[in-house]
């Protein structure tokens, strides 16, 4: 392996909900603390409805000596609860943050103080200078609530200026779209790090689920195949692997900088792309 070929990753989780899932995740953490991963994120619930759950993995995470980035989201929050949240964020020693505009829970009115997540990014600069590494999200195949793939960049755009150091990706299984995304915001003079977040595929089904949720495009043939395989977990799980590690090495030819990787709790999948990689 060529020094060139390491990148840095880093990992997502989400809170758990059952002491049960608490002791999977922290097993799940050791394994993948092979990877020596730059950072393990923690996802926050709609509305911020996970909050506790989120702050008691993070502080998990920095008690097993791994570097811990909260993700703080503020659609429905006032300044107040956020000054609360990055107040008790940096008592425990947290360096990095996601700032997202999160989604409202369901039946939840518009609410909070903040509109944008360059909002929140402008609001956590000002409350605490350059305290945290802050990164936000990008989507290399446009936000499914964006008017235009222009207005689109210009919100990325919008979320730098106010102060984000780098951006993690929408996850994608085109690396011309997050290649294109890349050129696009260079051109507008944006220039921070944008890693690539990618999304092992395990279950067709749970795929399917989360990508007519969140706008992620699964391109024709792969959905044909995986369609396929109907219920044959181990093609599905075969089959996934050689797509997202030829995904990776795409995007590491590319130039990506690093790779984030959603994790869905789960380390077997993120472990064999990262093996096959060299990782």
């Amino acid at each position: 392996m060529t020094a060139s070929s390491r990148l840095p990753v880093s990992i997502e989780f989400f809170p758990p909900k059952t002491p049960e899932g608490v002791e999977k995740l922290r097993l799940v953490r050791q394994a993948l603390y092979a990877l020596k991963p730059e950072f393990c994120s923690v996802t926050f619930g709609a509305g911020g409805s996970t909050q506790e759950g989120t702050f008691n993995t993070v502080r998990d995470i920095l008690a097993e000596g791994a570097s811990a980035a909260s993700h703080l989201s503020c659609i429905g929050a006032t300044r107040a609860g956020v000054r609360e949240q990055l107040a008790t964020l940096q008592a425990m020693g947290v360096k990095r943050l996601v700032a997202l505009r999160g989604d409202l829970p369901s039946g939840y009115g518009a609410g909070g103080e903040f509109q944008y997540a360059s909002d929140l990014v402008a609001f956590i600069r000002a409350e605490t200078g350059d305290s945290f590494h802050i990164e936000v999200a990008a989507y290399p195949e446009i936000h499914p609530q964006a008017k235009s793939a222009e207005s689109d960049l210009q919100a990325f755009a919008s979320k730098v200026q106010a102060g984000a150091n780098s951006a993690i990706t929408q996850y994608f299984y085109s690396a011309d779209a997050y290649f294109r995304f890349v050129e696009d915001a260079d051109a507008l003079g944006v220039t921070v790090p944008v890693v690539p977040g990618i999304m092992p595929i395990t279950s067709s089904t749970q795929l399917m689920r989360f990508s007519d949720a969140c706008g992620a495009e699964i391109p024709r043939w792969i959905r044909l195949r995986l369609q396929g395989f109907g219920d044959d977990t181990a093609s599905i799980k075969a089959f996934g692997l050689d797509v997202v590690t030829d995904l990776c090495e795409q995007l590491r030819a590319g130039g990506a900088p690093s790779l984030h990787f959603y994790t869905m709790n789960q380390s077997a999948a993120v472990l064999e792309i990262c093996d096959r990689l060299g990782l």
